[in-house]
């Protein structure tokens, strides 16, 4: 009762409080005003058992949107999020629907609750690897029932593809230095080209310039993180607890399995920009949104590209939606002057809500 009367208190007084609030804004080249405000989507590995529960009990909105989820599974999705046990919830066709219906969760209560306007709040969206489809969401291009059942079909198709995989895999992460980003990503090219037949090894992701993941067959992970620490590219490599090698072409079957359904989907133009992950460059037109999924099971995660694609363009504050921190603790490092905002739970929606509420921005 304690917790649902300070909501309330809230929601009353934040309007008010808004007004009093600057919003700084920029002009593009075709005159639109928009806020230096990007919003970022968390992917695989945010998730946690009972992750969004307070949500759930707090607003009406989050329960339409754990409900909708359990609708179009058909299954209990949101006790096993609440409630299941950790080997449950990071099966990757559980952990993909969970952190989307998660994230969306929190979205929809600040719309819904706050008044927040993704379309004059922020420039751009953008998630990591799943975090993509939570953006399309977010931006109206893919309503959320579709995504649904799209992430759950990935998160299948990627099981089935490991089940059927006759080599060990593994992924690593890699502690670099940022002048030698570029380089690592020739070595790899260099290292995987030598390999015996059967063996390979991928850039996955490039998460910060401090930070790059390859993924393969196990045998070629090891062998090129000790290349990559041997010529001094890489301080240390971390192998991950994951349960695939994602993002490289041992996944290829998974993206297969996606085209045709990816296909069948209605897509729209988002209503802002989403970088997408595969070319670290806003999405063109919504009937390239299809392929650019597809290609996203196999292809490197340009995430350190796209923050920087942001950061070119004046953007300053990052609202980081959904479980955990990792996105917000990687920006925080790489760009310690920025405004972070990471909404995880109603105390952080308490504690943001009041600056993130920009329903109508100042004009030129």
């Amino acid at each position: 009762m304690f917790v649902c009367n300070s909501l309330n208190f809230l929601r009353i007084h934040s309007r008010k409080l808004l007004n009093s609030i600057p919003v700084r804004t920029y002009a593009n080249s075709a005159g639109i005003v928009k806020s230096q405000c990007a919003i970022v989507f968390p992917g695989q590995g945010a998730q946690y058992v009972g992750m969004g529960k307070d949500l759930y009990e707090n607003f009406a909105s989050a329960r339409h949107v754990f409900d909708e989820a359990n609708e179009v599974l058909g299954f209990n999705l949101k006790g096993l999020i609440f409630n299941g046990t950790q080997s449950q919830l990071i099966q990757t066709e559980n952990t993909q629907p969970a952190i989307l219906t998660t994230s969306v969760a929190i979205l929809r209560i600040l719309e819904s609750e706050y008044g927040f306007n993704i379309e004059s709040a922020c420039t751009f969206a953008l998630g990591h690897s799943l975090g993509e489809y939570t953006a399309l969401v977010a931006t109206k291009a893919l309503s959320l029932h579709d995504a649904i059942k799209l992430v759950r079909l990935r998160g299948e198709s990627m099981t089935k593809t490991v089940s059927q995989l006759k080599v060990k895999t593994a992924m690593s992460a890699l502690i670099v230095r940022q002048e030698n980003l570029a380089e690592i990503e020739e070595s790899i090219k260099g290292i995987n080209s030598s390999l015996p037949e059967g063996e390979l090894v991928e850039l996955a992701n490039v998460n910060s310039v401090s930070v790059a993941v390859i993924s393969g067959t196990s045998n070629a992970v090891d062998f090129a993180s000790g290349v990559l620490q041997s010529n001094h590219l890489a301080a240390r490599a971390l192998d991950l607890p994951v349960s695939a090698p994602f993002h490289c072409k041992l996944m290829q079957p998974a993206a297969d399995m996606m085209r045709a359904s990816l296909k069948n989907i209605k897509f729209n133009t988002p209503t802002i920009d989403v970088i997408t992950n595969v070319t670290a460059t806003p999405i063109k037109s919504s009937t390239e949104i299809p392929q650019l999924l597809e290609k996203q099971v196999t292809a490197t995660v340009q995430w350190q590209k796209s923050i920087k694609y942001c950061k070119e363009r004046d953007i300053n504050t990052f609202i980081v939606i959904g479980p955990a921190r990792v996105l917000a603790n990687l920006l925080r490092k790489e760009y310690p002057l920025d405004r972070i905002r990471p909404l995880t739970t109603v105390k952080d929606i308490q504690l943001h809500s009041e600056e993130l509420k920009i329903k109508q921005l100042n004009t030129l």
